[in-house]
């Protein structure tokens, strides 16, 4: 490498060297014709004197710059001034100036708070019109599902059925595609109790079983609900199965579908209540959901797989809600936009769709009992916060709830999907664009 260097350097000078001699020989083959007498008789001799003139400046144009490593007072001056280009001939009607260039401005590097803000703007924000025209047709549905059911049981004391979800409260829908109908299962409080899910089979304090009472002074038949009794507790899945019967093979769908014109089928496969509607303009999915309200616990018939078939699941998004909303008032907060954003890139994604929800709330809560900076410019800073307090939960395999702390919302995920949401979360914290790409 170092003999290459050399030789280089060394043809370099000899370059230079020679390059200043062709300039000075040339300088003198022009001085010696300026000064020499011209042949006036010989045109040719006119010609081709013009002509090497030519050639030699243009040799003095194109001799090659000294380099850098060169002195000029080491070069000899100069025996010809360059040429001036000729003064601009002027113009009677002369075109306007063209506007000066304008080079290209790079594109200013989007912060993470602008990228957040913009992600919501283009890919969360529901449009109005779907959403109304959503609720719209689910409220009907409502309506028309109330009516059958108090023809059909009126022996069974329902309560009115009602919406919700993330559509009506604004904290994580992606699309107007998804909405919950409560269906209220009113309960005599006399002959009805509660029995924490600690001291069942299941072990687990989020599920609740809810035990028909005092049967030697009221027995079997005293209630409405005793039809549904399995080993002297009310059973959530014999409930869904007698709804689910209902919904599939009673109801006549097409007639209402017609009256809404809409298309509505249930969905006969899904151990859920589900309906799903099809629309012009949107396609809707309704799921139903029977929910017992006692002892200020909310109450779900939606019990775990398996052969357990007795269990509640408390809910809490009610409370979550409240929660989330009644912060965000009192200090001005972006606790509910940070929440969306959330739910939005979790829901979309493959290895993060079952942390949306209550898990993100849940963080989001326990989060605003140390971080109390929650104002609007600092959604980036509170966003990265989430990441690495979801991070920590991951690595200890529990996140417990805001409102009861032993309960694990993580109790139901598998190692492997815990690992993979982990390292997903913990590359995102130093580079949280990743999560906010295509899928």
């Amino acid at each position: 490498m170092g003999d290459f260097m050399r030789q280089r350097s060394k043809r370099q000078e000899d370059n230079g060297l020679g390059s200043v001699l062709d300039v000075l020989l040339a300088n003198a083959r022009l001085i010696d014709r300026a000064t020499s007498p011209r042949d006036e008789g010989d045109p040719k001799a006119e010609q081709k004197t013009l002509e090497e003139s030519w050639q030699d400046l243009t040799l003095i144009k194109t001799a090659p710059k000294p380099t850098k490593k060169q002195r000029r007072e080491d070069l000899s001056e100069p025996l010809l001034s360059p040429a001036r280009p000729p003064a601009p001939e002027p113009q009677v009607c002369s075109a306007p100036p063209e506007p000066p260039r304008v080079e290209s401005i790079p594109p200013r590097c989007l912060t993470l708070q602008e990228k957040l803000l913009s992600h919501y703007s283009s890919r969360l924000a529901v449009p109005e019109v779907e959403a109304s025209l959503a609720l719209q047709l689910a409220r009907s549905i409502c309506t028309q599902l109330q009516r059958f059911l108090r023809s059909k049981c009126p022996e069974l004391p329902f309560g009115n059925l009602f919406l919700s979800g993330t559509l009506l409260d604004g904290l994580g829908a992606l699309a107007a595609d998804h909405i919950h109908l409560m269906l209220p299962v009113v309960l005599d409080t006399t002959l009805w109790s509660l029995i924490p899910g600690e001291d069942t089979v299941v072990r687990n304090p989020q599920y609740w079983m809810i035990k028909r009472t005092d049967l030697d002074y009221f027995p079997r038949g005293c209630s409405p609900w005793d039809r549904f009794i399995v080993g002297r507790y009310l059973s959530s899945n014999v409930l869904n199965e007698t709804l689910h019967k209902l919904l599939v093979a009673s109801i006549n769908w097409p007639a209402i579908g017609s009256l809404l014109g809409s298309i509505i089928h249930p969905v006969v496969a899904s151990q859920e209540l589900k309906l799903e509607v099809k629309h012009d303009q949107v396609e809707l999915s309704i799921t139903l959901f029977p929910v017992v309200e006692m002892e200020g616990k909310v109450l779900l018939a939606a019990p775990p797989e398996g052969l357990v078939e007795n269990l509640w699941l408390e809910s809490f998004y009610r409370a979550e809600v409240s929660k989330v909303k009644e912060l965000d008032a009192g200090d001005a907060g972006a606790r509910q936009h940070c929440l969306r954003v959330l739910n939005g890139i979790c829901k979309s994604h493959p290895t993060l769709h079952k942390l949306c929800g209550s898990p993100l709330t849940h963080v989001i809560l326990h989060l605003s009992a140390t971080s109390s900076d929650w104002a609007e410019e600092s959604l980036a800073e509170r966003f990265q916060e989430v990441l690495e307090e979801l991070v920590g939960y991951l690595e200890q395999g529990v996140l417990p709830s805001y409102f009861n702390h032993r309960i694990n919302l993580f109790c139901e995920l598998l190692e492997e999907e815990i690992d993979e949401m982990g390292f997903m979360l913990y590359r995102a914290i130093s580079e949280p664009e990743l999560l906010l790409k295509e899928k």
